[in-house]
């Protein structure tokens, strides 16, 4: 993508995907993976195929339709030269068709014009009132940051530009800069966004963090047979009050909540805020290269890597994926392959040290993830640490 170092030349879209228009930003505050799209980087209509940007996007949305996600729209950067034809706007949203629309649950516009205004009157009969409550209108930046993580968003340097120019028009001042509050010093019971070993130490030498022991105690005895398990999102609200309860070292009781999805989420998110992703930064090149070796050598290659992981890693990731792989043997009930699972976990066990994912890297990460569920007893089969338990 943009400046995008792990975009492959052989890439199906390569033609399109080479602008950076679209891309992958991490999970916003419910954890539904977020896209973005950035009008400022559509060259001149002439030099852009539409119809294969459209093909694109859906090809992107693709790995994300089954799970809930979120789009953020950049308009700033759309001139006469770049915008496509109405034609092509009414075609994509028939295009884009309830497999899309079913599991897109925000849509954020930013720095709308007139022009959105007006589209909107055109588009009117043609959009559902159900559709038309996702979207939100953002006229500034700082605004953003109530919904999303913001230093993961990777916003074109042209759009942070005229968000300060609009400042000054309205404000005569620079827009206020986007906090993101210092850390502070952790409890002595913390749970989330603080380190495995922190954990280890503070619980008695206990390998497995209590909240992932909880976690998939409680999914594997009720959520194994739920359809969609992982793939939905949950109230902020609820899951900052479980985590608050965790990190105070307050005991959880999931049936109190009645919503499976707040134990699957709370898995996810614990996993997310880790300072150092489970599979650590040093295997991230490792992984990325994946796809360069032969298929039947795949799993011996994952074996490999997943042996060098520092002892307390590896135990952690065993207790997860072994749990991930009964979660995969029960797909005829829950829809939940191998595949489905990876795609939703794959960018929570590994991520760069700078920046953040970008798209070309998901069909690697992803293939990875898979492998190690699939293949759990093969790959975790020939090391053993003391004290390790598994679900």
């Amino acid at each position: 993508l943009a400046g995008d170092p792990e975009l492959n030349i052989n890439h199906p879209y390569y033609d399109v995907a080479r602008h950076g228009i679209i891309q992958l930003a991490g999970d916003d505050n419910s954890g539904r993976k977020v896209i973005t799209f950035s009008c400022c980087r559509m060259p001149p209509s002439h030099q852009l195929n539409h119809t294969r940007l459209l093909e694109y996007l859906k090809y992107t949305l693709d790995q994300y339709v089954e799970n809930d996600y979120t789009v953020v729209y950049f308009h700033y950067g759309l001139k006469s030269l770049n915008k496509p034809s109405l034609k092509w706007l009414q075609t994509a949203y028939k295009e884009f068709d309830r497999k899309y629309k079913k599991n897109l649950k925000a849509l954020y516009v930013v720095h709308p014009t007139n022009f959105i205004k007006i589209l909107w009157n055109i588009f009117k009969p043609l959009i559902s009132h159900k559709f038309g409550k996702k979207i939100t209108y953002l006229n500034y930046l700082a605004d953003l940051g109530q919904h999303l993580k913001y230093d993961q968003l990777n916003i074109p340097q042209e759009v942070i530009r005229h968000d300060e120019n609009l400042w000054r028009k309205q404000k005569g001042k620079l827009p206020p800069v986007v906090k993101v509050p210092p850390p502070r010093p952790p409890l002595p019971t913390q749970q989330f966004g603080v380190s495995l070993q922190y954990i280890k130490d503070k619980n008695k030498g206990e390998l497995i963090p209590p909240v992932m022991k909880e976690t998939v105690s409680y999914l594997k005895s009720k959520g194994l047979q739920v359809e969609g398990l992982f793939r939905r999102s949950a109230s902020i609200q609820t899951i900052k009050d479980v985590q608050k309860l965790y990190n105070q070292g307050k005991s959880v009781n999931f049936d109190d909540y009645h919503d499976i999805h707040i134990p699957a989420v709370i898995l996810k998110t614990f996993l997310r805020e880790l300072p150092e992703p489970l599979l650590t930064f040093d295997c991230y090149d490792h992984i990325l290269e994946i796809t360069n070796v032969e298929s039947c050598l795949r799993v011996t290659r994952c074996k490999q890597i997943i042996q060098g992981l520092p002892e307390h890693n590896y135990v952690v990731l065993k207790y997860l994926i072994c749990f991930l792989h009964m979660v995969s043997q029960e797909s005829i009930y829950n829809r939940m392959t191998a595949s489905s699972l990876a795609c939703v976990f794959g960018l929570n066990l590994i991520w760069p040290q700078k920046g953040t994912t970008s798209l070309s890297a998901l069909v690697p990460v992803n293939l990875f993830t898979e492998l190690l569920i699939d293949f759990y007893t093969n790959i975790f089969n020939s090391r053993t640490v003391p004290g390790e338990i598994l679900p």
